[in-house]
């Protein structure tokens, strides 16, 4: 299994998993921040950007992923919400500085590789004393998700490519507990054709030799302790707390919120309902749990496409479901 979304489409874009079909099988996981953000955030962003007084701002694909209704952040600015696509979280603090008279709200999402940039956002506009810029926290840690997932009874997956970037800010100590703890070898790997296939031979090697560590295949980006300054920004302004990933349910210490004296940016206090699997018309959480693949679902290139998606793996840029509609489709 790939756990990015990003290896996940350059698998499929050079034609690998079909090269491999013969002797190798291989799995998409849930390596999508977008994909996984679960229905209740995007329902409490629609919530927000229908006071007039908002103005919320996220990435784009955010947009147009579904809440629990099928209704999207996207269909709001539509109807006249003042809903803004940003670049970097650092966007959002100049529009909280340029509009003082807008409660400007941002839906942060991401893995450990943007969470370094909403903390130097929280740092900033705390330093700042910005009374109208507020966080509507849904970063999501990977290293809970794949413990979940890995000790799951009804998981095949014998091999793990670890997503490069992620552990560039991380490091590897989480994945060396990983491997031994569950007992399959996990290779840290990066996004070309290259990096993928040295990654997908390093983990049959080891399958071959009865071994399960962790492997570093991408030693060019990835140190072993990480990007410190990173991970100290992290722990600085961060800590972790259960959350709810769509299609996987709750996840122990899965996501971030804002710690103290941060915490005053959060729009509101966590709250968990365990709910996974969004608006039912979308088998979102066998796909990101690596039990269907995106071609199996009866949905799939009819009812669900790119322009008209039920669910969030084919609404995001790195979802597997978009993936196989632009190479297999």
């Amino acid at each position: 299994m790939e756990v990015c979304g990003g290896q996940t489409h350059a698998l499929l874009r050079h034609g690998l998993d079909r090269l491999l079909e013969d002797s190798i099988e291989l799995i998409h996981g849930p390596g999508c921040p977008v994909c996984v953000t679960d229905s209740e955030r995007i329902d409490q962003a629609i919530a927000l950007v229908k006071k007039p007084e908002v103005t919320l701002c996220s990435y784009g694909d955010m947009l147009r992923v579904p809440g629990s209704d099928g209704s999207n952040l996207l269909g709001c600015r539509s109807e006249g919400a003042d809903v803004r696509v940003i670049y970097s979280p650092l966007d959002v603090l100049e529009i909280a500085r340029r509009e003082r008279d807008r409660q400007v709200v941002f839906l942060a999402v991401g893995f450990e590789t943007t969470a370094p940039a909403t903390g130097l956002l929280v740092q900033q506009a705390h330093q700042q004393r910005l009374t109208n810029l507020r966080l509507l926290m849904a970063h999501v840690r990977v290293a809970p998700a794949l413990d979940q997932l890995l000790g799951d009874p009804a998981c095949t997956v014998q091999g793990l490519l670890a997503a490069g970037h992620v552990c560039a800010v991380m490091g590897e100590a989480e994945y060396v507990d990983l491997a031994a703890q569950h007992r399959r070898p996990i290779v840290m790997t990066g996004f070309s054709p290259e990096a993928l296939l040295r990654g997908i031979l390093c983990c049959i090697k080891q399958l071959e030799e009865g071994r399960h560590d962790l492997r570093n295949a991408y030693e060019a980006v990835v140190d072993q302790g990480g990007n410190r300054d990173a991970r100290r920004l992290i722990e600085t302004v961060f800590e972790p707390v259960d959350r709810v990933w769509r299609g996987l349910g709750v996840i122990g210490k899965g996501g971030y919120r804002l710690r103290d004296p941060y915490s005053a940016l959060a729009v509101e206090p966590e709250e968990l309902d365990g709910q996974p699997y969004g608006n039912g018309q979308c088998p979102s959480g066998q796909v990101l749990r690596g039990l269907m693949r995106p071609g199996d679902c009866p949905s799939f290139g009819d009812a669900c496409t790119p322009a008209h998606p039920l669910g969030a793996p084919m609404v995001s840029s790195e979802g597997a479901c978009a993936a196989y509609f632009r190479f297999h489709h």
